[in-house]
């Protein structure tokens, strides 16, 4: 691919998590445009089967290739789990159970590793296949959190409720003595304080957002994917499968600083 690409990146999720990581992208590479793709009509993934992921997963992917994207961030860590394909159609596709499973281990000091993530990821194992692979030593220890998800959605990040749930599901992995957390779905990192609150300052957190800029930044370096310095002003434009005034709000106020240029409902 050529060093000069001025076509934007899409990323997608099934509702707001996904915008966790964009605005990760978004402030790491100022320059680049940017077209997200939320599944609010079909909303939330982490419950339904691996076939049916997979099918939504595919049609969104096809939409936006439709868009002529130059590459696709799935900002889902229950869509990763079902498309482990780097490339679709000559489209370069990055997951973020691979950069989440990578930064957990370069930052994991003992190699207890904590795994936060809806039923259908820890159902999959994704997380502890790939940091096995990377590293067989590793311990991982994995916690489904249903209503984290909910939580999230609903903007409840710092009420008291959601510090007692959040209490209730990080009790048995610190009982572990891990050292190390993945915010294993992109929904996570709203709730981070609330997170970070009980684990304290001693265990790293790992964030999808984060993660994936580093490999985003890593294969624009190499030239696999093309960096936008055409000089064009960047658009951040944001797609919903269902209206929703309330996901709107929340766009905006998780996107801060960056900003969306666009709103607009779709279907894939």
């Amino acid at each position: 691919m050529a060093d000069l690409d001025s076509r934007p990146i899409g990323v997608f999720d099934s509702g707001i998590g996904g915008l966790t990581v964009l605005k990760e992208l978004a402030l790491q590479f100022p320059h680049e445009s940017f077209l997200y793709v939320g599944d609010t009509a079909r909303l939330p993934y982490g419950s339904k089967s691996p076939q049916t992921i997979r099918k939504y997963s595919e049609q969104i992917i096809q939409f936006l290739k439709k868009q002529n994207v130059k590459a696709i961030v799935i900002a889902c860590n229950t869509a990763s789990s079902q498309v482990s394909e780097k490339e679709i159609d000559g489209i370069p596709v990055y997951n973020v159970i691979e950069p989440g499973s990578q930064r957990a281990l370069e930052l994991s000091s003992g190699k207890r590793i904590g795994v936060l993530a809806t039923r259908a990821t820890v159902n999959s194992q994704a997380y502890t296949n790939k940091i096995h692979a990377i590293d067989p030593s590793a311990q991982v220890f994995d916690q489904a959190c249903p209503l984290f998800v909910p939580l999230a959605e609903e903007g409840w990040d710092s009420d008291p409720v959601t510090n007692l749930i959040v209490f209730r599901y990080l009790t048995p992995l610190m009982q572990q003595h891990i050292d190390t957390l993945i915010l294993g779905c992109t929904h996570y990192p709203i709730l981070k304080n609330s997170i970070a609150r009980v684990t304290g300052s001693s265990i790293e957190l790992v964030d999808s957002g984060e993660a994936i800029a580093r490999w985003l930044s890593r294969d624009m370096q190499s030239g696999r994917l093309g960096k936008n310095q055409s000089g064009e002003i960047r658009q951040i434009n944001i797609m919903t499968t269902d209206s929703s005034a309330h996901f709107t709000e929340m766009a905006q106020r998780i996107l801060k600083p960056a900003k969306a240029d666009s709103f607009a409902v779709v279907d894939v």
